[in-house]
């Protein structure tokens, strides 16, 4: 009765070793990115590593730096003050059309827009929306400034 406890124990903790171990493939893509996986991907030259043998990260070792403000000033806010201070009418209109573009920007999660090298109409990334809401949202606040 003893030997079979030890034999069953020892058989136990055999096969659990190998429960906990797995093959992870990673690959870069095209775009430079990397990715991680436990299937095989089809098609994709990926190189195998096993999780025993990857070493665990070190927690707590990165400490955030507060960020120091810079005051230089940006291309557009040049080009707004300049704008602002020589045509009124010129910055109420641009105030007025990026109001009018945030609006639909944010109204609106399925946007077209034209290519600027070919022309066509295509669809607009979520990513190049969000950038398009940034940056309309900034010519509200240099634009449509109340004096």
């Amino acid at each position: 009765m003893g030997i079979m406890r030890l034999v069953f124990g020892l058989a136990t903790f055999a096969f659990s070793a190998c429960l906990y171990a797995a093959t992870i493939y990673t690959w870069v893509d095209d775009a430079g990115v990397v990715h991680y996986s436990q299937q095989q991907p089809l098609n994709v030259d990926a190189s195998k590593i096993y999780s025993e043998d990857v070493e665990p990260a070190k927690i707590g070792t990165y400490t955030p730096q507060k960020k120091t403000a810079v005051n230089a000033e940006s291309e557009l806010e040049t080009s707004a003050k300049i704008i602002n201070e020589k045509d009124k009418q010129q910055a109420k209109d641009i105030c007025e059309s990026a109001k009018h573009s945030l609006s639909v920007l944010k109204t609106h999660s399925k946007l077209n827009q034209q290519d600027k090298a070919t022309g066509e109409t295509v669809a607009m990334t979520e990513e190049q929306r969000q950038a398009a809401i940034a940056e309309n949202t900034e010519r509200v606040r240099l634009f449509c400034q109340s004096k």
